[in-house]
């Protein structure tokens, strides 16, 4: 009986320690509630909110002038002779590089950065030169149909995504419609999924603005290369320059007739190079790396220019005869590369 009223006043101050805390409790989770709201500035978003785009937002494609979102550099090697024709998928490049092959024929260079077509193509060999050219855009990806033997390590050793169809054979398809080799499409989003560390858009010399003072009044040009002779009218009603392959209209097989805002003639070193082909028509080198004179069309007037790159990993930049910086019309740019 005396150890029972001992332990009384234990248990009396264990319920009162109880009560209070649930009292406690009880509080609290009022004041959570129905409180008075926090005096200081909410500063970041609750977990469930998405947090900003902070990639979004008007961005200025440096290969084009136009504003929207550029991605990683594509470049597709692009054959050019009359069976190739019509082609698919070049009114969506940025760039289009004319290069000089065997036989005094030419081959297409287009580079995309801001738009991936379903398809582009004809797609054909690459060439030593190739490689020179790409170097400004840093890590590119590379897609062509192959190469000789003798440059395929060289290729593949080069500073960029070399993508044959052996290296990425998902991103390739044949159109039984066209006869071999004018054949062979690519598919850019599979392509650039095989190399994924490829380069995004970046300056390469260009300038895009009001034209600049002076200029001759053109309403076309014609470059002629051996076997091969690009012609390019004014058209007022489009504001651009469209593109006649050999006398013919270029047109697309996805966007009609072709044609760009900027047409720049780059007068270039083309010499011999030590390989060929199976024909044994030696295969050109066409010097990228240097400087020279250019003609610049645009707005339907012809400019004067001069061209410099003075190394492969630098852009090449175009001004005017007295040294100005000569700004392109935003849009579409052609680049001829065109023996001095």
């Amino acid at each position: 009986m005396a150890a029972s009223v001992s332990r009384r006043p234990v248990g009396i101050a264990i319920a009162v320690v109880a009560a209070v805390a649930v009292a406690l409790a009880l509080l609290l989770a009022r004041c959570g509630t129905d409180g008075p709201a926090p005096t200081a500035p909410v500063t970041s978003p609750p977990p469930s909110a998405t947090p900003p785009d902070r990639t979004a937002g008007p961005r200025v494609s440096p290969f084009t002038g136009l504003p929207g979102r550029t991605g990683p550099v594509l470049a597709v090697k692009i054959d050019n002779v009359p069976a190739a024709r019509p082609h698919t998928g070049l009114g969506a490049a940025d760039l289009v590089y004319v290069e000089q092959v065997e036989a005094g024929l030419t081959r297409f260079l287009a580079v995309y950065a801001s738009q991936q077509p379903p398809r582009v193509g004809p797609v054909r060999s690459a060439r030593e030169s190739d490689v020179e050219l790409l170097r400004q855009f840093g890590r590119p990806a590379l897609a062509y149909s192959g190469v000789r033997s003798a440059l395929k390590g060289f290729l593949q050793d080069a500073p960029l995504y070399a993508l044959p169809p052996e290296r990425a054979p998902a991103a390739y398809v044949r159109d039984p419609g066209r006869p071999a080799p004018h054949n062979l499409y690519l598919r850019p989003g599979r392509a650039l999924a095989a190399a994924p560390d490829t380069t995004p858009a970046r300056d390469i010399g260009f300038r895009f603005g009001a034209a600049p003072p002076g200029g001759r009044q053109v309403d076309e040009h014609t470059v002629r290369f051996p076997a091969a002779r690009y012609t390019f009218t004014w058209s007022p009603d489009g504001g651009r320059w469209l593109v006649s392959l050999d006398g013919a209209p270029a047109r697309t097989t996805d966007g009609g007739r072709v044609g760009a805002k900027t047409v720049v003639v780059q007068y270039v070193t083309v010499r011999p190079s030590a390989y060929a082909d199976r024909g044994g028509n030696v295969t050109p080198y066409t010097e990228t790396v240097g400087s020279g004179t250019a003609l610049v069309l645009r707005d339907g007037k012809a400019h004067d220019a001069r061209w410099s790159r003075p190394s492969a990993t630098g852009g090449t930049s175009f001004t005017t005869p007295a040294g100005a910086p000569l700004a392109f019309a935003p849009g579409q740019v052609w680049v001829v590369l065109a023996a001095r």
